[in-house]
């Protein structure tokens, strides 16, 4: 049996064997999810279906016990890939299936927990010992290539002055089929009949489903936006939503790309000439760094850490934000990018951070809630990719587990790292007022809201000390506090 991202040759061992592919429409009536992700995840299991053939048992059911019955096989007879939720691995453990380890990373669980032992977790170390471990980007003595573990002082380029795009290829866009075909009208029916509701609007697939579509947007991205990967990686242009990502998160989250494959396939782009390295150890350090490190934290740190809330934070999401309103936003950046997320369900990830996560941070938002917003509003989105990195990263709610300081940050960092301020009507140097930025605004008055639990952090010693010079504090204070959940 395999799950929804689970789609890729490498999860598969019998040639013989049939395999069951469970669709489940209870996954969308539980939780309102992205219209595009839905496509995804139905043509996804739909094209592996028709791939695989009379290997194949599609099963098409209200729920997956149900699937079950109808199949009548015996669940002890049934063997499975161990899947990447908590609630999914509780279910197939309680049927008494054959689970075996996850696959679709490069370390098992158990070698993380051999490596971490009592040891504080740290992103670098983990991914120094990825890089030694696998052999990449290494010299024979053990040393990384070129002298240097870590380009990231190279890859914080804001976009190019004046520049609209970063005029590079546009990406390759798969190619819809009679199986996408049937899934939308599938999604409009059950949607016309009250069955479910989605976030955000339909529109083209824009993202690899199939395996053959996986390996073309890889040859795709090496080919034409790896080499600016790496400068560009943290700069935002509201006019080129792709940028020089990679657009991969999608066909990986969906198993159809292994990830060594992926950087097998950069690295060997930087020892033909055909990539800078500081590019390829960018994508690596995404690849083989920060990846790994969700998935392992998210198991190895328990299922209540979706609840943990240092800052305790405990506004409810607005309904704007929730809905993917942007409408009714006026800030450019933040407007522009939930309209993104709207018409494709996806955003990169300095938008994610430092846009949404930003805004969430700032205003208090509900861990737990925003963790599970960002799950189902994004094409790429599941319960092991967003609850360390919203949780942990964008609202620093684990007390620095994952971070050592919040990453809450103003309208300064926003205009230098975009475009977006240029026209906006708030001022990112403007506080109070009708010109106020309220990312500015909010940075303040989040450090004044938690000054209690972070002023001892030393990463935030300069900007606790400029909170103490600021002479309208209390007026930035107050005009936050009356700004409340409504939009900016």
């Amino acid at each position: 049996m395999l799950f929804a991202d689970q789609l890729g040759p490498h999860f598969s061992d019998d040639a013989d064997g049939e395999i069951l592919l469970i669709e489940s429409r209870s996954v969308f009536r539980r939780r309102t999810v992205h219209r595009q992700k839905a496509h995804l995840l139905l043509s996804a299991l739909r094209h592996r279906a028709a791939e695989l053939g009379d290997r194949a048992r599609l099963v098409r059911a209200s729920t997956y016990s149900d699937a079950l019955t109808q199949v009548g096989t015996p669940p002890a007879d049934i063997s499975v890939v161990d899947p990447t939720s908590y609630a999914a691995r509780r279910w197939v453990r309680e049927r008494g299936m054959a689970v075996v380890p996850a696959r679709g990373f490069s370390l098992g669980e158990r070698d993380f927990q051999d490596w971490l032992g009592t040891r504080r977790p740290i992103l670098e170390d983990f991914y120094r010992w990825q890089r030694s471990r696998l052999g990449v980007l290494m010299e024979p003595d053990g040393a990384p290539v070129s002298g240097r573990w870590n380009f990231d002082a190279d890859n914080r380029l804001p976009p190019p002055k004046g520049a609209a795009t970063l005029g590079l290829v546009r990406p390759a866009y798969p190619v819809e089929d009679d199986i996408d075909a049937g899934v939308r009208r599938d999604l409009d029916r059950w949607a016309a009949d009250g069955d479910v509701a989605f976030l955000g609007v339909d529109g083209p697939r824009l993202f690899a489903c199939t395996r053959d579509e996986a390996l073309a947007a890889l040859t795709d991205f090496v080919a034409h936006r790896l080499p600016s990967f790496g400068p560009y990686e943290d700069a935002v242009l509201r006019g080129d939503w792709a940028m020089a990502h990679s657009l991969l998160s999608v066909p990986l989250n969906l198993g159809l790309l292994d990830p060594l494959e992926v950087v097998d396939t950069a690295v060997a782009a930087y020892h033909r000439g055909e990539a800078p390295l500081q590019s390829v150890e960018g994508l690596v350090r995404q690849v083989l760094g920060w990846r790994e490190w969700a998935w392992q934290l998210y198991w190895s740190s328990g299922e209540d850490y979706v609840h943990r809330n240092a800052l305790s934070a405990r506004t409810a999401l607005p309904q704007w934000f929730a809905d993917l309103d942007s409408d009714a936003v006026e800030a450019a950046c933040l407007r522009d990018t939930l309209a993104g997320v709207r018409d494709r369900g996806w955003a990169h990830h300095i938008e994610r951070l430092m846009v949404l996560g930003n805004w969430a941070l700032q205003r208090g938002y509900d861990p737990a809630q925003t963790a599970a917003w960002f799950r189902d509003a994004f094409v790429d989105g599941y319960d092991w990719v967003m609850v360390t990195n919203v949780v942990g990263m964008a609202l620093y709610a684990d007390g620095g587990q994952m971070a050592t300081k919040p990453y809450a940050a103003g309208g300064a960092y926003l205009n230098r790292m975009s475009n977006h301020c240029k026209g906006c009507r708030y001022t990112p140097s403007v506080r109070v007022g009708e010109q106020g930025c309220p990312f500015t605004a909010g940075y303040w008055a989040f450090l004044d809201r938690n000054e209690e639990k972070l002023r001892g952090n030393h990463r935030l010693a300069q900007p606790y000390a400029g909170l103490s010079r600021l002479a309208d504090r209390d007026a930035v204070v107050a005009q936050e506090s009356a700004r409340g959940s409504a939009a900016p």
